[in-house]
């Protein structure tokens, strides 16, 4: 099939892009870890207020915080920037920090092993919490067969260098997010494996539960699956320790109860990951990802009127 001018440039741009993230990543390579999410940091904290994702934070940090004096958002705004920055410079090295055990503290790891033993499957679920793509690499290394749930950029090129530095601290399993994934999650449970999803992004259509006091659409995705199997929730979290060094805490399972109302048990399954994502932001707020838009529209509309 021949190639339109549209689809040609638009290839163009993309290896242009490909390249450059390829670059960046191969000088990020060059320094130590610890100066590489420095950077980062600084880097977000600069040019992340200039952006229209500056505005989305702030309007997230005000629906969760209403009561929140201007100077205690300024703060957390100005963190979460920082945070955000080391999240982006770490990715590129991620495979470095892994590598390092004095790096990657695990809580509760005991139950990583009980699941590797037999207790499970599992469903993990978490949130965009600090260095989040550590928790999928610390599934792995813990002997455990997992699917890694993800979404694939818009450049293919891109994407698939993403794939590439995934493999190189262990993550080799995924289902990308949508139907087909879905039905390859369904696979993996059914063969007795466990299954990994963030669940604290914004799911058009999804299930209305509360979060901080407001309704957010929930993807019912890990409590559907866990009402169907009979298996439990088993929720983590990342923690920044200091720099580019982490606490992973693999928290109580969550058991949701089959009522035989389905609907009603998917929706109580919801609620409780919300609360259970709540919790986590509450306890360190800078280091979430504030600039999702993770409420309905018709909010951010009344914010910037």
């Amino acid at each position: 099939m021949t190639e339109s001018p549209a689809q040609g440039r638009q290839n163009i741009l993309w290896r242009i892009e490909a390249w450059a993230y390829g670059a960046v990543a191969l000088l990020a390579r060059i320094f130590p870890i610890d100066a590489v999410s420095d950077f980062g940091a600084r880097f977000f904290r600069t040019f992340g207020p200039l952006t229209s994702a500056h505005r989305v934070a702030e309007r997230n940090l005000r629906i969760a915080f209403p009561d929140a004096p201007d100077q205690e958002i300024a703060r957390l705004l100005d963190e979460q920037w920082g945070h955000a920055g080391r999240w982006a410079a770490e990715f590129l090295i991620l495979d470095r920090i892994i590598a390092d055990p004095s790096r990657v503290e695990v809580v509760g790891a005991e139950r990583l092993a009980a699941i590797r033993d037999g207790a499970g499957p599992v469903i993990f679920i978490s949130g965009h919490f600090s260095s989040f793509e550590i928790m999928p690499a610390v599934i792995i290394h813990s002997g455990i067969t997992c699917q890694i749930t993800y979404r694939a950029t818009n450049n293919p090129f891109v994407d698939e260098r993403i794939r590439k530095s995934r493999w190189r601290y262990g993550v080799r399993l995924f289902a990308p997010k949508g139907t087909d994934g879905a039905r390859e999650l369904l696979r993996a449970l059914s063969r007795g494996e466990s299954v990994a999803l963030m669940n604290d992004q914004k799911f058009n259509g999804g299930v209305a539960a509360p979060l901080f006091g407001v309704m957010a659409h929930t993807a019912p995705g890990p409590s559907s699956f866990a009402l169907r199997f009979g298996v439990p929730l088993q929720p983590m979290s990342v923690q920044r320790k200091h720099k580019a060094r982490f606490r992973v805490v693999v928290h109580e399972p969550i058991r949701l109860t089959d009522t035989g109302d389905r609907n009603a048990d998917i929706e109580a399954g919801v609620r409780r990951v919300n609360a259970f994502i709540e919790d986590r932001v509450r306890e360190r707020p800078a280091e979430w990802f504030w600039v999702h838009k993770r409420w309905p529209n018709e909010i951010y509309k009344r914010g910037a009127a």
